[in-house]
């Protein structure tokens, strides 16, 4: 880390110039703990960095917290939180980096605009419950939830600055007589043992913030926060302003005491109740540039105008003079942990399973109800995912310990299954061709066809000599030859049909995409070579040269997509090329993505990119639709299909997203696997059809939700 610009002990003194990475561009603001400045990572995606003072940074007891703040962040991961790309607990001045999420806090809209209206009350107060559920199911509770800890993003609200949270198996424990947190927002639990404090605390902070977004202050309304931690251990609750459906709910998150709180779920559930009678679009701030905010933004991101809710006029004028002049103030009492707001966490959720092997039903208001099972072959204990293909009625899975199974696709009931090695953490899904079903086995060493009936082998042959280099296209499998040679078998009976080199292609590794062509991409110097090849007869259809290095992302109706990419290997734009007409297209990206798992559909390219990024880009048109960062690191390849894009991430959630306008419509609940550290090098995309969408996760378990009702997931 490079020295900082002044010296002294003053928060507003420090002004690095860098970390570790990361060129620090302007203070986004400061807290009695550290710094959080915008930064830009090396492809242009802006982040948050939260830096510690350099006196904090020589105390143990802060570094140990510092610390557990880092790894609460990286233990949970969700669609309200902002996700962790970087950090350095250990550096001489320990710092995080997370992505920076553009909007204003709650408590700046507040302030700005009045209470929230009664639609977006409820949507924000959904969206919270959801985070929370998140957060808790991962272990953790955040402990200072308050409206300067919550963003107003485009996609909903966003929980920020897990400072004091606490890992429900952290060895690090709040000191006796040592106060965390904020007083307004406090349970009175943390007032009385704030040792013992738990989920519940978060759930009586997400009722006061309820208050104030609809109010403008408080339900525990004083100057002095001594006498709001009075009124909050002794006192009920003022929910004078808050709309009259909501405030039954409000005041059970007030409770008193943590068991008459009701938990995240039970929050959720309640608020779906409600669903039916108000606004469910995501509220929408106006954004903020570096020189404040912006009146209107015009862009291809949809933005709504929000007016601030006229005053109560049955609410008594005290009631309304007193919130005026209430102002909520921090209580810094020795050992408090607190940050300025932007600075974000990853939520990672955990969740309780069905039992292996058996169907469990899914809410939902239409015929499929959903299911979900664990794949797995008697006596074989493994780690991994399912990866599938589906037909009309039965999805064929592999898995390691589980070389083949077919599964009903309406209910999920194992027909068959047949166990094996199959190759551990395999990319590839099984392949239905030539009227068999093909699976690749023995740790990636023998391709086996199999009856889909019943699954009894058909035939095998040995493609150890191949090294993966192994094809499907139309009724062939392509087999490429150390040599370059490519070897074609007959996918029914597994004869060979031909053996050639392709012209241009020295060793070609092919990709389908469902058109009847086998295309070979490979570099041609600086250029790319693109061929495209008969399966049936090995013959060469047409071959292009395209300028810089390119990566065939998808085929159909005489056009193939290829996206193009930079030194640093960062994707920078989809290039189309027309076979007929010969003509390229290249449709830039703003910002370029790293590594995205990329669809086509129609004439519009998806493209999700680690850190969460997804991006809609016309290709007709070259023009981008819309992007939204949807927080999720590590995703698997987006599906389209009616209207909505899906996708998987690390933890096992799905997620459905509006293709045509980029919202997010709902996601399911997590399902991490055994291994906390154990993440899958690709993760299998979901699949989507007949009204279901059928997911694996990495608990080893296989699911379907109904594709017609995301909000319900």
């Amino acid at each position: 880390m490079l020295p900082p610009r002044s010296a002294g002990t003053d928060p507003e003194a420090e002004l690095p110039l860098q970390v570790g990475q990361y060129l620090l561009e302007t203070r986004l603001g400061s807290g009695g703990m550290g710094v959080v400045h915008l930064a830009r990572s090396a492809s242009g995606l802006r982040l948050a960095v939260k830096v510690v003072h350099a006196e904090f940074a020589q105390d143990p007891e802060f570094r140990g917290r510092f610390r557990q703040e880092v790894a609460a962040a990286r233990r949970v991961s969700g669609a309200f939180t902002a996700p962790v790309v970087d950090a350095d607990p250990e550096a001489d001045n320990p710092w995080m980096a997370t992505l920076f999420i553009p909007g204003p806090t709650l408590s700046e809209h507040v302030k700005r605009n009045g209470g929230l209206p009664p639609a977006r009350l409820r949507h924000l107060m959904a969206g919270l419950a959801e985070a929370l559920r998140d957060i808790h199911r991962a272990g953790v509770v955040h402990r200072d939830l308050k409206p300067s800890n919550v963003l107003l993003a485009e996609d909903g609200p966003k929980v920020i600055d897990f400072g004091i949270s606490r890992p429900s198996d952290s060895e690090l424990r709040t000191e006796t007589g040592k106060l965390i947190g904020t007083p307004p927002f406090m349970a009175p639990e943390q007032f009385r043992s704030p040792r013992e404090v738990g989920p519940a605390a978060d759930v009586f902070a997400l009722g006061s913030l309820i208050v104030h977004a609809a109010t403008g202050s408080g339900p525990f309304a004083s100057d002095s926060p001594y006498l709001v931690a009075y009124q909050v251990v002794h006192e009920e609750p003022d929910l004078t302003g808050v709309p009259q459906d909501l405030a039954p709910l409000v005041a059970r998150c007030l409770a008193k005491e943590p068991e008459d709180r009701p938990t995240a779920d039970e929050l959720m559930n309640a608020l779906r109740s409600l669903s039916a009678s108000y606004d469910t679009q995501a509220f929408i701030p106006q954004q903020r540039d570096r020189s404040g905010f912006r009146p209107e933004r015009r862009d291809d991101t949809t933005h709504l105008k929000i007016k601030p809710p006229e005053p109560d006029p049955k609410a008594p004028d005290s009631r309304r003079t007193s919130r005026r002049k209430s102002v909520v103030r921090r209580l810094w009492l020795p050992g408090v942990a607190a940050l300025a707001a932007l600075a974000g966490a990853l939520v990672y959720a955990g969740s309780d399973e069905p039992a292996a092997g058996t169907p469990t039903a899914a809410t939902s208001t239409s015929a499929f109800h959903g299911w979900g099972i664990e794949l797995s072959a008697a006596g074989v204990t493994a780690d991994g995912m399912a990866r599938c293909v589906h037909t009309p009625r039965t999805l064929y899975c592999t898995r390691p310990g589980v070389l083949a199974a077919a599964v009903d696709a309406a209910g999920g009931r194992v027909r068959w299954v047949r166990g094996g090695a199959a190759q551990q953490d395999s990319p590839r899904p099984p392949v239905l061709s030539g009227g068999l079903l093909h699976v690749i086995g023995r740790h990636g060493t023998r391709l086996t066809a199999l009856d889909p009936a019943t699954g009894t082998p058909r035939w095998t042959h040995d493609i150890s000599p191949y090294d993966g280099r192994v094809a499907h296209a139309a009724g062939a499998v392509l087999l490429t030859g150390a040599d370059g040679t490519v070897t074609a078998l007959d996918a029914a009976t597994g004869e060979e049909k031909w053996h050639r080199a392709i012209p241009g292609q020295p060793r070609p590794v092919f990709q389908s995409y469902g058109d009847g062509v086998a295309y070979a991409v490979s570099a041609a110097g600086p250029d790319t070579r693109v061929t495209a090849v008969d399966p049936e007869t090995g013959t060469t259809r047409w071959q292009r040269r395209l300028d810089g290095p390119q990566r065939l992302v998808g085929a159909h109706d005489g056009s193939v997509w290829l996206t193009s990419y930079d030194a640093q290997s960062y994707t920078n734009a989809v290039v189309r090329y027309d076979v007929a007409d010969r003509k390229v297209r290249r449709t830039p990206l703003r910002v370029p993505l790293q590594s995205p798992q990329t669809v086509v559909h129609g004439d519009t390219v998806y493209l999700l990119g680690y850190g969460g990024a997804l991006v809609a880009l016309d290709t007709r048109t070259s023009a981008q639709r819309w992007r939204l960062e949807t927080a999720v690191t590590f995703a698997s390849a987006p599906v389209v299909t009616g209207g909505r894009l899906y996708f998987s991430a690390a933890d096992g959630r799905l997620f459905a997203v509006d293709s045509a306008r980029g919202g997010l419509l709902g996601q399911t609940r997590a399902r991490p696997g055994g291994k906390g550290d154990s993440v899958a090098s690709t993760l299998p995309a979901p699949i989507a059809a007949d009204g279901k969408v059928f997911a694996a996760a990495p608990d080893g378990s296989l699911f379907a939700v109904n594709a017609r009702r995301p909000a319900d997931w």
